[in-house]
């Protein structure tokens, strides 16, 4: 094929220094939802108070950080900051940046799956003595934690895809370091095609682990579940 070299396309379909690229994706992808999660877990709670001074705050972070590009975010942590005295490194503003940026999206799947558990099992479970803490823990986590699972998959397959915007600060990273062999080698298409089928792995790979999550925790509530398992 003119205009495609094959030699150089298989060449770096298995790429040492692409793989590690795919790794580190994968790492920030881990870190930016496990701690994305548990601060996003936060603002929801603090957006369903009562408390103007807690819901407040938290609506102003979300519509900030909804409202305004992941891009522009990292780039104000990594080269606006340091005016201001703070300095962060390279990945320091990465992980800070897409944990910061992915909380305020996941507080509000987070959100929707507490408003969605029945206001009446609440009021049953305070009812008989249950404190607030036991409440969250036994009866609407376990509820919103199996609604929650779809989106919260999805939000996992958007944002290995999103690490790619970190490549704008240098971070290294599987496009980053495609366009590095990009300079090196000037195979365009090439690379960017074999990055291509690193994130379609990725995110395929994904897909399986999340289908699987959502019938373990799915089968619970199945009511043909137990029809099956008495066969």
């Amino acid at each position: 094929m003119k205009g495609w070299h094959w030699d150089g396309f298989f060449e770096y379909l298995t790429n040492g220094y692409l793989i590690e690229g795919a790794l580190v994706t994968l790492g920030l992808t881990v870190f930016s939802i496990f701690f994305g999660l548990i601060l996003g877990f936060v603002i929801a709670v603090m957006r369903m108070s009562s408390y103007k001074l807690l819901s407040a705050p938290a609506y102003f972070y979300t519509w900030i950080m909804r409202g305004t590009p992941l891009l522009v975010q990292l780039i104000i942590i990594y080269t606006g900051l340091p005016q201001l005295g703070i300095k962060f490194t390279v990945v320091e503003s990465t992980l800070i940046g897409l944990t910061l940026n992915e909380a305020a999206y996941l507080s509000e799947i987070v959100r929707a799956g507490i408003a969605a558990v029945s206001r009446g099992q609440v009021n049953a479970a305070r009812a008989i003595g249950m404190t607030p803490f036991q409440v969250m823990r036994y009866v609407v986590a376990p509820q919103a934690f199996r609604i929650i699972i779809p989106p919260l998959g999805n939000s996992v397959n958007g944002v290995l895809k999103t690490t790619s915007i970190a490549s704008i600060i240098s971070m290294e990273e599987l496009l980053r370091r495609t366009q590095v062999l990009i300079q090196e080698r000037f195979l365009v298409l090439e690379l960017f095609v074999v990055a291509a089928i690193y994130y379609l792995i990725m995110t395929t790979a994904w897909e399986f682990i999340q289908r699987r999550i959502e019938r373990r925790f799915g089968r619970a509530y199945d009511p043909q579940a137990g029809l099956v398992e008495q066969r």
